[in-house]
């Protein structure tokens, strides 16, 4: 009797079917969007299949791709740059010399509280004007390319954006962190570097994706300085042609290339923090 009651399996219990989904309001306003979307996007591959010209892809395609390259190279650069940039900024704004502090508080309200597009301007129209002060110091090889100009805007723009994400992510390390580390005798730069700095870089990676994205989309306005970008060369090619499609692939080509970094960023984040899934 004891050995059949221990050995005796528990009877399933059956979880009762779940209710029925009811069409509320929004639900029907959800699948109404999602049907206009699939519409747009088969409208869309209509379009680009009906309109076709074989001639346009082969004789601008291999310019999109130099400008393409040009796009990566002056996102990439700026980014890295920003990112180097960014550092001693934030640790400004977490100062407590107040100097320094309101140093980087200036330059973090500019570059964030101004349009990209008046940044670049401003680099490259404006320091133009002062060509004989520039050709003294021996700048104005630098500051006469357009591409130099729009890399040194980016990267201070972006470097504003950067500090912020990282002070940001710094102040979300618990303080016993730096308790810690201080009672087994460890610097505070050392601290900094080992302990705290890279459970920040965690915490603001998806900020740095988005910065990232950000940074490609709004590149597109260099091609109003001269430098031919993928938007430059779209433009080349609608002044040619007048053909609608020039603009539709470039925004297809930003589009891909935008998908491809967010899932670069997904795949970090996963890889990155693996140990702090439960």
């Amino acid at each position: 009797m004891t050995e059949s009651f221990i050995n005796a399996r528990p009877a399933t219990v059956m979880r009762p079917p779940a209710p029925p989904k009811k069409w509320t309001r929004s639900r029907v306003v959800g699948h109404l969007l999602v049907s206009l979307w699939i519409a747009l996007l088969a409208g869309l591959l209509v379009y680009l299949y009906s309109a076709w010209n074989p001639e346009l892809i082969q004789k601008y395609g291999p310019t999109y791709l130099a400008g393409l390259k040009t796009t990566i190279g002056l996102v990439g650069s700026s980014i890295l740059l920003g990112a180097l940039i960014s550092v001693p900024v934030a640790l400004g704004r977490m100062s407590k010399n107040r100097i320094a502090s309101s140093i980087a508080y200036a330059y973090v309200y500019f570059f964030r509280g101004t349009p990209l597009i008046a940044q670049v301007f401003l680099f490259y129209y404006g320091l133009g004007s002062f060509k004989p002060q520039l050709e003294a110091v021996g700048l104005w090889t630098f500051f006469r390319e357009a591409w130099y100009c729009a890399l040194l805007a980016f990267a201070l723009n972006t470097a504003a954006y950067q500090a912020e994400i990282l002070r940001g992510a710094v102040r979300s390390v618990s303080l016993g962190q730096w308790e810690g580390a201080a009672s087994l005798g460890i610097s505070k730069f050392v601290t900094f570097w080992k302990v705290i700095l890279p459970q920040a870089l965690i915490v603001a990676l998806r900020p740095y994706g988005n910065e990232i994205i950000l940074m490609i989309k709004g590149s597109a306005i260099v091609a109003l300085i001269t430098v031919y970008d993928l938007m430059g060369y779209t433009r080349l090619a609608y002044s040619r042609t007048f053909d609608f499609q020039a603009y539709l692939w470039a925004a297809i080509i930003y589009l891909i290339l935008v998908e491809i970094i967010r899932h670069i960023w997904d795949w970090l984040e996963r890889r990155i923090t693996r140990h702090l899934i439960r």
